[in-house]
């Protein structure tokens, strides 16, 4: 058909890349990216506020701990994701915010989109290890 685009033009290099039915995002960078502040201003707000009933923390600890409860989640939720629910990018049905944020980042590393199995590798430990432990330190 002239003028539609087909599903197999996509916005990852190489662009010969075969993603066999690709389906594009429909979300902004803003809004994901606003999604994904929010939230973090939530995980953080929320682990300051708890950490402070303790008098014998510092702020400096306090902060620690925002920092590690907020980089554990963005591990286990976001690259466990991305490991443990294959072909993210032919979902049509599943309209999350997860897999917007999983597309967007593909096009700064396309292996993401082609599922390289190396960094699927890394990704799953990082998600069942360091997420975990990092939750663990809080």
């Amino acid at each position: 058909m002239e003028g539609s685009q087909s599903h197999e033009e996509h916005p990852y290099i190489p662009r010969d890349l075969k993603l066999p039915g690709f389906v594009p995002g429909v979300l902004s960078q803003s809004t994901i990216i606003g999604f994904y502040a929010v939230s973090a201003l939530l995980v953080v707000s929320t682990i300051f506020v708890l950490s402070g009933r303790s008098p014998k923390r510092s702020k400096t600890e306090r902060w620690l701990m925002c920092w590690w409860a907020f980089t554990g989640l963005t591990h286990m939720i976001l690259e466990g994701y991305f490991v443990f629910l294959q072909n993210f990018i032919r979902i049509k049905l599943l309209v999350t915010w997860l897999k917007f944020v999983r597309k967007e980042y593909s096009k700064g590393d396309s292996r993401y989109a082609a599922r390289d199995a190396g960094v699927v590798a890394v990704e799953g430990l990082t998600a069942v290890l360091e997420g975990p432990a990092s939750l663990l330190a809080v």
